[in-house]
C-alpha cells in the first residue's frame, strides 16, 4: 500500500507530520492492505487567512482498491490529528462496507440448482 501525502500552502508538510499521518493511515487500513494499492491524503487549512474558526482543518483520503473505483472520504476538525484520525476511521468503515457488500453479493448469486435432475433416484425398495 503506497501512501501519498499532499498539503496546501498553509500547512507545513514536515517529516514529523508525514510520519504521523502514514502511521495512523497504515494502522486504520492494515486489514485491507492487501487490497489497497494506493492511498492519497490531502491536508488543507480552509480558513488560514483568518487564523480562526472552528473545524477549519480538512483531511481528504482517497483509497484505490484493486479492481474497483476509488473511494474517498472527508473529515474537518479543529486539529490535523483529529482530521486525519476521523478520515482514516471513515475510510476504514467505507472500505469494510464496500468489500463486505460485494462479498455478500457474490455469496447470494443465483447459481443454477438442479433440484435432483442430475442425481440418480434413490428409491429404496425393501
Amino acid at each position: 500500500m503506497h501512501i501519498q501525502i499532499n498539503t496546501d500552502r498553509n500547512i507545513d508538510g514536515n517529516e514529523a507530520l508525514a510520519t504521523y499521518v502514514r502511521g495512523e493511515t497504515e494502522h486504520a487500513l492494515s486489514r485491507f492492505s492487501e487490497s489497497i494499492t494506493r492511498v492519497e491524503i490531502h491536508l488543507s487549512d480552509e480558513n488560514s487567512d483568518k487564523k480562526g474558526g472552528k473545524d477549519d482543518l480538512k483531511c481528504v483520503m482517497e483509497a484505490r482498491i484493486q479492481g474497483r473505483q476509488p473511494l474517498a472520504v472527508t473529515c474537518q476538525a479543529t486539529t490535523l490529528e483529529q482530521a486525519v484520525n476521523g478520515a482514516a476511521d471513515k475510510l476504514s468503515r467505507l472500505i469494510e462496507s464496500t468489500i463486505g457488500r460485494s462479498a455478500n453479493q457474490r455469496g447470494h448469486r443465483a447459481d443454477p440448482h438442479t433440484y435432483g435432475l442430475d442425481e440418480p433416484e434413490n428409491d429404496e425398495e425393501s
